[in-house]
């Protein structure tokens, strides 16, 4: 067989490979064509609420294409006094980050995360907060949420979008939620993110959140706030790319740089399992053997992100988009396990809290479940 041969053969082979992962989508999609349209005569009340859903699904999507545009926009157009300011406050963030994580001291601004809209989203599902141990306000926490979903709604509007709840429940508590680091690169979105209350997930970030003062009387400390409770979506993109209603499969077995963190900083770890959350967003069927899956594992590996393919509804339809189904999220919060200081971790305790994670999972999934799932005999928690 000549060069030439071998190419066109294996041109052949990917273009069948193409085709074979295109006949998965759209056998996927077809499935959910049969538009199913909402009422004509919907509570305003109702519309609001479907109205806040979109705004925040549509956020989180666009906000980083949005904030990159704006950037080139205003480097091709502004004067040079323009450039050279936007320049300097790229600088700035870079410099910034490296050095302070993007830090922010206080909850941002109250007004972005109790208002009209944050509300309205939270009665869209709705989102509950269940407190099942005390937390207090002399000491920080690191909270591992379980499970990631789609987007992490449930944890994302308790401890961000709208925290009201949150400070009835935990007050002297500041909600932080930990997100992708490359984010707080980003220009004007990062802004945002900050005033919402969202930090860096990198090491650097976390350990100086769970490290500061719970002196009453510290600097850090004027907003009358004295501890920090910083939640991680541990599972990450990974743990998104198995969310399907009804299955709870957690990412877990291997992710123990977050019990690190919590010994270097000696941080009780808080457990929270979010029943319902894998509920709200369907997607493209995905086994682990299909050529979709590869695909995003393959992006997930390049970019920490995962290209999911989402099943929602619209604005005025409940078939197909990008907008949450309205399904009951109940985020449970369990009781702290204690860690050991150290600043260098044994590998042995690492193991051994990561296990008493494990456990305290487990325990939460069994107690609650007939509570908060449907078809509770027949839904088993995986963790993998």
């Amino acid at each position: 067989m000549t060069v030439l041969e071998d190419q066109l053969l294996n041109l052949k082979k990917s273009n069948k490979k193409i085709m074979e992962f295109s006949k998965e989508i759209s056998k996927e999609i077809s499935s959910h064509m049969k538009i199913d349209w909402a009422p004509v005569h919907v509570p305003p009340r109702r519309r609001i609420q479907t109205f806040a859903a979109g705004c925040y699904v549509y956020i989180f999507m666009f906000l980083p294409f949005i904030s990159l545009f704006l950037t080139v926009f205003f480097l091709i157009y502004l004067d040079y006094i323009g450039r050279a300011l936007l320049l300097v406050y790229l600088a700035y963030i870079y410099f910034d980050h490296k050095k302070h994580a993007s830090a922010v001291k206080s909850n941002g601004w109250m007004f972005l995360r109790n208002n009209f809209i944050t509300s309205h989203l939270r009665d869209y599902f709705p989102v509950e907060l269940i407190k099942t141990a005390e937390l207090t306000p002399d000491r920080n926490y690191l909270v591992a949420s379980f499970p990631h979903g789609i987007i992490g709604t449930g944890v994302t509007i308790n401890m961000g979008k709208n925290i009201k709840k949150w400070l009835e429940l935990y007050p002297g508590i500041r909600p932080k939620i930990a997100t992708l680091d490359m984010h707080f690169y980003i220009p004007f979105m990062r802004e945002v993110l900050r005033r919402w209350g969202l930090v860096s997930c990198s090491k650097q970030s976390l350990l100086h959140y769970l490290n500061v003062s719970n002196d009453p009387k510290h600097r850090d400390n004027k907003d009358g706030f004295t501890a920090n409770a910083v939640a991680l979506l541990v599972g990450g993109a990974e743990e998104s790319l198995d969310s399907h209603p009804g299955r709870y499969i957690l990412t877990l077995k291997n992710r123990k740089g977050f019990v690190k963190i919590a010994i270097r900083s000696g941080t009780p770890i808080v457990p929270s399992f979010s029943f319902g959350e894998v509920d709200i967003f369907d997607q493209v069927a995905n086994p682990p053997d299909s050529m979709l899956r590869k695909f995003q594992s393959f992006v997930k590996h390049l970019t920490g992100v995962s290209p999911l393919i989402v099943l929602g509804r619209g604005f005025f339809q409940y078939t197909f988009g990008f907008i949450p189904q309205r399904r009951h999220i109940v985020q449970v919060m369990g009781a702290p396990i204690e860690v050991q200081q150290m600043d260098e971790p044994d590998t042995k305790y690492v193991n051994e809290i990561h296990q008493k994670v494990i456990d305290s999972l487990n325990e939460m999934f069994e107690k609650y479940k007939h509570k908060y799932i449907q078809n509770a005999d027949k839904t088993k928690l995986v963790i993998h």
